[in-house]
């Protein structure tokens, strides 16, 4: 079994803890009405997943939530709903973050997300003033890659840029699809529940 050298991180639910009741909420404060049903915590439909795989942009996505809504919304509308997905950065998963980088592992983000989200999480990330790219050799986003998770090609984006074979790759992601899929492409993965721990799984599996 070859050595694992790169390992690659879902966003929320692994990395950060995510909320979907903070999203709906935010959501539904705004105007949309019948957020539970359209917002997910794995893969978005519709709008939000065009914004998400950058089929539209952010204005785009603002006006046709507006017209859903039936009155006008400003980006920052826009920005405070998405983030209520947001519930915490655990320390725990930071430390582990910057452990596996200083014993040399390549270490990337490989996440369906979207601007608004970005936004956010390219400032104060963790509390301490330090953005997410301050975590990561490199970040495979959705809306850049304009691909989501399941879909193999993202995969293959990831294992090219991070010049990285599937059996030296580990992958962590909350998602059992996203796992189902990156385990048929030869990609070793580790799938915690949603916002679990997952830091202990992964220092036994990497031993």
């Amino acid at each position: 079994m070859s050595k694992i050298n790169n390992i690659a991180f879902d966003l929320g639910g692994v990395v950060l803890a995510l909320s979907l009741e903070g999203a709906i909420r935010e959501f539904e404060r705004i105007g949309l009405k019948d957020a539970r049903q359209r917002l997910d915590a794995f893969q978005q439909r519709g709008i939000f997943a065009d914004l998400e795989s950058g089929r539209i942009s952010t204005e785009t996505f603002r006006s046709e939530l507006s017209r859903m809504i039936g009155r006008e919304l400003s980006m920052d509308d826009c920005y405070n709903a998405w983030h209520g997905y947001v519930d915490h950065v655990p320390q725990r998963n930071l430390d582990m973050l910057r452990l596996l980088r200083s014993k040399g592992y390549k270490v990337c983000l490989l996440s369906n997300t979207n601007p608004f989200m970005m936004m956010w999480a390219g400032n104060d990330f963790d509390g301490q003033g330090h953005p997410i790219g301050d975590y990561f050799d490199h970040m495979y986003l959705s809306y850049e890659c304009g691909i989501m998770k399941p879909a193999p090609d993202i995969f293959q984006m990831m294992l090219s840029g991070q010049q990285a074979l599937p059996d030296e790759t580990f992958f962590v992601d909350d998602s059992p699809v996203n796992c189902e899929v990156a385990a048929r492409l030869g990609i070793r993965t580790l799938c915690p529940q949603n916002n679990e721990d997952w830091t202990g799984m992964l220092q036994e599996l990497l031993r």
